[in-house]
């Protein structure tokens, strides 16, 4: 009997069809996840851009997806669209609950501090003035009062993550106006939110006619999920917390319940049509801000909140934003753009000069406050968005508000920058740096020693470094000792809080002969030398860290510290202790000051300096760089002393050597940084040749060099010559002179010519101090990031 196949037809049309849906599934796919990257490059290379100009990552987010998104957004289908709208929505939740993680709610029961008195002030002048002016403008496509007051609402509020972030980044958020500014911001943003959530209950019973009852059952809902969060939550939290302790990984049960529990707890109002954006901002506000969990749900959240969902949402303002409905020929919607702007900043620059003027605060400080208080960010962008789609205002306008929320952002760091200006004029900041010294005024060192074994030394460089009598040296001896658990049970705490007294009879006994020695030399033949004894009492992790605390307190502009290994009996150098080392090289990257590492191979010896006829031979190398720059500003101290012949020896490329070099790519910086280096290297010269050689009281010596290797030649040639050769640590220059000598260094941290000058093959009879310049342009160029101002 002979078989059909009637179904071969359909069943290959199926197949057909469902590899046609395949394929069109897995290209949306992939256009997709390209257009994700491709926004993430273009968002990071905008930001890199813009970075001179200290904008904040909003600014260059802003533009590239009202760029892009209006670019693609004839490509986009309405599904697409839809499927941003639902990620957008989801983002914003995670968005909002952790800024209501962030929050205190308690602060409104408190009697309202500094940053409070400022917030209310700018939000309430803004309301006023919003109220006052927006019925007569139309903004909306019907003027509800309810419109009026969210967007009065919007208008006054701040967005306190965009301003912590980039008060943060432009280094001001440990000054006290920093630290106010913040507070306000997140004062301010907390109360407008928390009327908008209070406001769309209100406009919700509005809207959809429902009863008094219905909308009353809703009120009793929410505070029923602030009770419950506020009590429930914190039982909850620390169980999870106490299960697991930090250090240790979180288990995985624990870490599914508490998503869950904070995933209902926001869930919770939306069963009966409450908005979840602001109800999961409700359910952070009340939940525990201490705590692991807590913590893991902020960091994970804002990590993804930065990778993933800021290009889409950015992409998605874009898309909504249609630049061609802007009406940039109508009259009124420029009218509504500059109202809108000056409504925000004119309020609040109100408010916070009279709350400045009522808390005893300087009037551009105050003006400062209020201009930083008026940044929006991605909720009110979102907000703007969301009206024009529920159909309350037109596109113009939507662009409109999207576009006033850009400026109120961009004028920020400009506003930041004239703070710290004011706060350079007003604060007085010291750039401790010896090149930076008036050559009259005093020099104050840190002189540290491990022992008395390093005091003739010290006494020896005392002596050198107070040059003449007048303005003469202040030098702080202090004596670097490990704090171990012997000598700590001997402490006796005094009245003060950091007032301590070491009992430790070897410690004491030490003290007693260092300060002995050196107040012998002082009493003698200190003219000019004023003596203060320090101790840097501590393990040797913290112990870099005590000495560049010290400096900064005692405003000093030279650290010298021994070098960790010591001279033995036949001129050799031993081992030394590893963790003086390691305190060294710590110091070298965070002191405050220059600093001077002295390899003691018989300065400490010597006889005795006299000041009546030159005893002592002394030399400074000078290639060039910012180090060998401060080492001939010491070298200018030291050739003022009487019994010192100071020799410079200054060692130049040869200019065919120079271009050959530069041919073979041996150098790492830009030629104009290289030009940079070498004008300041013959300004610092000349003006030494023109105080010191000229007159004849310094020795001048040039060395026409092609090679390292030459250098290397010409160094051990000085074997023997010189008492002590003060060097620069040499820093990051990249000379000819030195080039390759990094390769094969013992001690990194004494730089390529130290090392040499240091090592066992070169004179056992001449010693070795090596200085190093801070680097002068600190976290706020000289400035101290935690200055006061107000």
């Amino acid at each position: 009997m002979a078989k059909t196949r009637v179904h071969q037809p359909s069943r290959s049309l199926a197949i057909d069809s469902c590899t046609i849906r395949l394929t069109e599934i897995f290209g949306r796919a992939t256009r997709s996840i390209l257009g994700f990257f491709l926004m993430m490059v273009l968002c990071n290379g905008v930001h890199y851009l813009l970075r001179p100009f200290s904008q904040p990552r909003i600014t260059s987010d802003t533009i590239v997806g009202l760029v892009v998104g209006n670019f693609v957004r004839k490509q986009l289908d309405i599904s697409t669209i839809k499927t941003l709208r639902y990620i957008v929505d989801f983002g914003m939740v995670c968005y909002m609950f952790v800024l209501g993680l962030e929050v205190d709610p308690y602060v409104l029961f408190k009697a309202p501090t500094r940053d409070a008195k400022v917030a209310y002030a700018g939000l309430i002048s803004t309301l006023i003035l919003a109220c006052s002016i927006i019925p007569f403008i139309s903004y909306a496509k019907s003027k509800e009062i309810s419109f009026i007051l969210s967007l009065s609402t919007v208008l006054s509020s701040t967005a306190s993550p965009v301003l912590t972030r980039l008060i943060t980044s432009l280094k001001i958020g440990k000054s006290d106006i920093g630290r106010l500014v913040i507070a306000a911001g997140m004062h301010s943003d907390f109360i407008s939110t928390l009327l908008i959530c209070v406001g769309y209950l209100f406009c919700k019973c509005q809207e959809t006619r429902i009863s008094v009852m219905k909308g009353f059952q809703l009120g009793i809902l929410l505070l029923i999920q602030a009770v419950l969060t506020a009590k429930v939550s914190p039982v909850f939290m620390n169980w999870v917390n106490n299960e697991n302790p930090e250090g240790k990984p979180m288990k995985g049960p624990h870490l599914v319940l508490a998503v869950a529990f904070m995933a209902f707890l926001c869930c919770c109002p939306t069963v009966f049509g409450y908005n979840p954006i602001l109800s999961a901002f409700l359910a952070g506000t009340f939940l525990p801000r201490e705590g692991r969990v807590s913590r893991w749900a902020i960091g994970k959240i804002n990590y993804l909140l930065t990778t993933v969902f800021y290009p889409i949402f950015f992409f998605w303002m874009g898309v909504e934003s249609k630049l061609t409905d802007f009406e940039p020929g109508q009259i009124m919607t420029w009218v509504r753009l500059m109202l809108l702007f000056a409504i925000a900043t004119i309020g609040k620059v109100v408010g916070t000069v009279i709350a400045g003027a009522i808390l005893g605060f300087h009037w551009p400080e105050s003006v400062a406050l209020g201009l930083l208080l008026t940044m929006k960010g991605h909720f009110h962008i979102y907000l703007a968005i969301a009206a024009k789609t529920a159909g309350k205002i037109t596109t113009s306008t939507s662009m409109v508000m999207v576009i006033v929320i850009f400026f109120t952002v961009v004028h920020a760091p400009k506003v930041v920058e004239c703070i710290i200006q004011r706060a350079r004029k007003r604060t007085p900041t010291h750039r401790m740096a010896l090149q930076l010294l008036d050559p009259s005024s005093e020099l104050k060192i840190l002189l540290c020693i491990h022992g008395p074994q390093n005091t003739p030394a010290a006494i020896n460089i005392m002596e050198i470094s107070r040059g003449t009598a007048n303005p003469g040296v202040v030098v702080y001896v202090t004596d670097m000792i490990e704090l171990t658990d012997e000598i700590a049970s001997t402490l006796v705490q005094g009245e003060g809080v950091d007032s301590v007294t070491v009992t430790h009879t070897g410690v004491t006994q030490m003290r007693e002969q260092v300060t002995s020695a050196v107040q012998s030399y002082v009493d003698e033949n200190g003219e000019g030398i004023t003596l203060r004894r320090m101790l840097a009492l501590s393990t040797f992790n913290s112990m870099a860290q005590d000495i560049c605390i010290l400096a900064e307190e005692l405003m000093g502009a030279l650290i010298i510290l021994p070098f960790h290994k010591s001279q033995r009996g036949d001129g050799s150098l031993s081992e030394g202790q590893a963790a003086f080392r390691y305190v060294n090289r710590k110091v070298l990257r965070h002191a405050p000051c220059s600093v001077g590492i002295l390899v003691d191979r018989g300065l400490g010896s010597v006889e005795k300096i006299s000041r009546s006829y030159v005893s002592q031979n002394v030399a400074v190398i000078f290639i060039g760089g910012k180090d060998d720059r401060e080492a001939l500003a010491y070298a200018g101290r030291v050739a003022r002393h009487p019994g010192v012949k100071l020799s410079v020896i200054r060692f130049l490329v040869d200019a065919d050597a120079e271009n050959a070099a530069r041919r073979a790519g041996t150098y790492r910086i830009s030629v104009a940084e290289q030009e940079d280096e070498m004008r300041q290297d013959d300004e610092c010269f000349a003006y030494f040749y023109e105080r010191h050689v000229a007159g004849g009281h310094v020795a001048y010596v040039e060395k026409h060099l092609a090679s390292s290797s030459e250098t290397y030649s010409t160094l051990k040639s000085l074997e023997g010559q010189y008492a002590l050769i003060i060097v620069g640590r040499g820093g990051k220059v990249n000379s000819v002179l030195t080039f390759g000598m990094n390769d094969w260094q013992q001690c990194p941290e004494l730089g390529p010519i130290g090392d040499i000058l240091s090592g066992s093959e070169f004179s056992v009879r001449t010693s070795v101090l090596i200085i190093h310049q801070h680097n002068l342009k600190g976290e706020l160029d000289g400035l101290d990031d935690d200055f006061s101002i107000m």
